[in-house]
């Protein structure tokens, strides 16, 4: 307390020494150190993505109905009448922003397990890609943080190259969240879009799947490597009809991040999650992190471990 009425009797004299030297001094409280303040900007980045994620996309749909019954209805005629125009936008490249890419807290996120990109070979600006990855893991960590951000420095590693996270064509259809996903240069997971952007698009694209989509996401548990390659090569026949590389990518520790319950193939919850996959487009998964207060509890917030990302 001593250290904060000092600090705060300094602020009072008015100069930007005296300023500085209180916001030195700051983390000197035990409760407030510097160390605790970024462990906890580390907590709320990650924590920020899984809950919109989850949330975001029934949210705003939700809320866009409820507009048409109030006042607001006309924002939200407005809004519907710019989706409807605005819907094949996502398939022909997006609307990527260079300054979402490089928001702050995409640092604190990559911070927290910490996530790591490591590259083994060259990239020519001259080609086209296809990044096949693996494992998807619960909420693809890994592919978010060195492809749908800057936080790994992915335009610096791999100069020239444009890189598109490609995830569920559905997530698109949802009100404020598809743009949301597009700022980050996330494109549909369909023909036409992979189409449009290895061939219409100019060269030094880089297209990511992740090739076992919500099945592989039922097998991901810590000391797991298992992944899903039987009848997805729709992928291979696509990279030859377009010319582009294949690069395989694996993010080591991806799956180390969250504990799931894996049921038996057969058994009856295993039917009941392929059956909602198919309709859902998603696996839903039994799964369970640590708590956002109590580390040793259950939570949403994944456990700190280190993910590597290699592509080779």
């Amino acid at each position: 307390m001593k250290t904060i009425l000092a600090a705060y009797s300094g602020v009072k004299k008015g100069s930007g020494s005296s300023i500085l030297s209180a916001l030195h001094e700051l983390p000197s409280v035990p409760w407030l150190t510097r160390s605790k303040i970024m462990k906890y900007l580390q907590v709320i980045s990650v924590l920020q993505f899984v809950i919109t994620f989850l949330v975001m996309g029934i949210g705003c749909s939700l809320l866009l109905m409820y507009m048409f019954c109030t006042d607001c209805w006309v924002i939200a005629a407005i809004y519907t009448a710019w989706l409807i125009y605005d819907w094949n936008t996502p398939k022909q490249g997006g609307r990527r922003s260079t300054w979402v890419r490089n928001w702050t807290v995409w640092k604190y996120f990559r911070d927290y397990f910490p996530i790591r990109l490591i590259k083994t070979h060259n990239l020519l600006p001259s080609r086209n890609y296809i990044f096949g990855y693996h494992p998807h893991g619960i909420f693809c960590f890994g592919a978010f943080c060195n492809f749908g951000t800057e936080a790994t420095g992915f335009s610096k590693i791999f100069p020239g190259i444009k890189p598109s996270l490609a995830t569920l064509a559905g997530n698109f259809r949802l009100p404020v969240f598809r743009d949301y996903l597009m700022s980050g240069g996330i494109c549909p997971v369909n023909r036409n879009s992979i189409d449009f952007l290895l061939s219409s698009n100019g060269t030094g694209n880089a297209v990511v799947i992740v090739i076992g989509g919500a099945a592989e996401s039922l097998d991901c548990a810590p000391g797991m490597n298992s992944v899903t390659l039987k009848k997805r090569k729709g992928f291979v026949k696509l990279a030859l009809k377009q010319g582009a590389d294949l690069v395989p990518v694996y993010s080591f520790g991806e799956n180390e991040v969250y504990k799931q319950v894996i049921f038996d193939d057969g058994s009856w919850w295993r039917t009941v999650q392929k059956r909602l996959q198919k309709i859902l487009g998603f696996a839903p998964c039994l799964f369970h992190g640590c708590g956002l207060f109590f580390p040793e509890s259950w939570g949403l917030v994944p456990y700190c471990k280190p993910i590597a990302t290699v592509g080779e």
